[in-house]
């Protein structure tokens, strides 16, 4: 683990969906590197879990439970959390849902249930982020978004059209931000190793999250503005992207 010297004051992150996958090994990854880590989702046992792992190798790591779709709770969490860690260098939005939806069905439920969670949390946590950070005229904002958010395909459309949300959102709030010294990081992942593969009608070139997570950190160092992970997903996508609609429409993916 990288130590701060006396001099160097403790970098410190806030992940939203830290109780599993992607965000728990980010979170590991960032404990890791020195930053001091705000854990925040809504099993408080597995964040309690993290926490003591994250604590008995040396780290620091606080824990807050909370559903990312409580909306309303993120103004007086945030600026807690703000005051708990006493700095934010990066927050990393990795909440998200994806129930199955078979090709036969439309369920508002689950559509709104994706919506609210991938895109509407999402905005709740980092429009502060942005504010704070614009104020101080640094740090990074990381959206976990998905290649699925870069075609409207026909296995999940309100999971497609989340994700797209998304993606849209992290860039506008890149072409405000960037300006003000504010990094911010739209992540793709292709098939993740995760809960939510489960509910994956096919899945190939599968990674773990901490594989995941090692490219996020990277990205982060470096100030990419958009990754896919694993890499090849962005010549597969950029060829998926150019094929024409009325051939895109008679395929199966």
């Amino acid at each position: 683990m990288n130590t701060p010297s006396a001099l160097i004051p403790t970098p410190a992150a806030i992940v939203v969906g830290a109780s599993s996958g992607i965000g728990a090994a980010v979170a590991r990854r960032l404990a890791r590197e020195g930053y001091a880590v705000a854990l925040v989702a809504r099993r408080a046992e597995l964040l309690n879990q993290i926490a003591d792992e994250i604590k008995s190798n040396g780290g620091r790591a606080h824990v807050y439970p909370h559903d990312a779709t409580q909306f309303a709770n993120v103004p007086t969490l945030f600026p807690t959390i703000l005051r708990d860690l006493g700095r934010l260098d990066v927050i990393v939005y990795a909440a998200g849902v994806m129930p199955a939806v078979d090709l036969s069905e439309f369920n508002f439920e689950k559509d709104k249930a994706m919506m609210d969670a991938n895109v509407l949390g999402a905005m709740a946590w980092l429009g502060p982020a942005a504010m704070a950070f614009e104020r101080m005229g640094r740090g990074s904002i990381v959206g976990i978004s998905s290649v699925a958010g870069d075609r409207g395909r026909i296995l999940n459309p309100a999971y497609n059209a989340s994700k797209a949300a998304l993606s849209t959102y992290l860039e506008a709030l890149r072409n405000r931000l960037t300006r003000r010294g504010v990094h911010v990081l739209t992540v793709k992942p292709g098939f993740v190793d995760t809960d939510m593969l489960q509910g994956a009608k096919r899945a190939f070139w599968v990674i773990s999250p901490e594989q995941a997570a090692a490219d996020i950190f990277r990205a982060v160092k470096s100030r990419k503005p958009t990754i896919y992970t694993p890499a090849r997903w962005g010549v597969v996508m950029m060829i998926v992207q150019h094929i024409p609609s009325f051939i895109f429409r008679r395929m199966s993916f």
